[in-house]
């Protein structure tokens, strides 16, 4: 019975953590985070979500036509935010979990606040040059402390002023790299292990199942957006 209620937990928390992605575009790891560290802990929590988040990333950052003008621009950042996991990775061992834990409830609810609050900052083309590389170290060791990709990664994507389609891809691209730096970072470490790996893989199918309803949700939204703004615009038009 219990091995039943942790599979089951298991899927939903991933069919759940899915559903956020197709719509938002983000927010499997971190779904899938908040939920499986107060069920099992942060070091297993974060290899749970390995193999779900390369499966859907790969999918997001495959998606858009504009994968070669964002890696020729991105580039150091994907790669600093790549390579710095490691150096985050190696406090896991060393620092108590529940310090960890608490690291990334911070850096939930100070991503949630931003979004909620609409803060904004504004990145000129001019300074990608210092800021990609030195917000891609940040986020890398935030992400190698707490498995979570998206502070202040998802930001930066944000302040260099990405078009939508390009923007929903180039955070393909970030979680993708992660999930991959991640998961060498935690091998090395000795935090992966092969029953870990199975479960991560089982994960999957529910993750992917949220993601396409997800999606399904977001083109309904769409579509009703776009109808509300031709009415409204007919509306407009038979006043004048």
């Amino acid at each position: 019975m219990a091995d039943t209620i942790f599979l089951a937990t298991i899927a939903l928390t991933f069919l759940l953590a899915g559903f956020v992605k197709g719509v938002t575009g983000l927010g499997l790891p971190t779904v899938s985070l908040a939920v499986l560290t107060a069920v099992i802990g942060l070091h297993p929590a974060m290899a749970l979500m390995l193999v779900p988040s390369f499966t859907t990333n790969v999918w997001q950052a495959a998606l858009g036509g504009n994968f070669q003008a964002i890696l020729r621009r991105l580039w150091p950042f994907l790669l600093t935010a790549t390579i710095a996991i490691w150096l985050g990775t190696q406090a896991l061992t060393r620092v108590h979990g529940s310090v960890l834990s608490a690291l990334l409830g911070v850096l939930l609810v100070a991503y949630a606040v931003i979004g909620l609050r609409g803060l904004k900052i504004v990145i000129h083309r001019a300074w990608e040059v210092w800021t990609g590389p030195l917000f891609g170290a940040v986020n890398g060791v935030l992400t190698g402390l707490t498995g979570s990709f998206v502070f202040p990664g998802v930001l930066y994507l944000q302040a260099i002023g990405l078009p939508k389609d390009a923007l929903v891809q180039a955070m393909g691209m970030l979680f993708t790299a992660s999930t991959v730096g991640l998961a060498f970072a935690l091998g090395g470490q000795q935090l992966l292990t092969a029953q870990l790996g199975v479960l991560s893989l089982g994960a999957v199918l529910p993750a992917v199942i949220g993601m396409m309803l997800g999606q399904r949700l977001r083109r309904k939204i769409m579509e009703g957006l776009c109808c509300l703004n031709l009415a409204c615009g007919r509306r407009r038009a038979g006043v004048a």
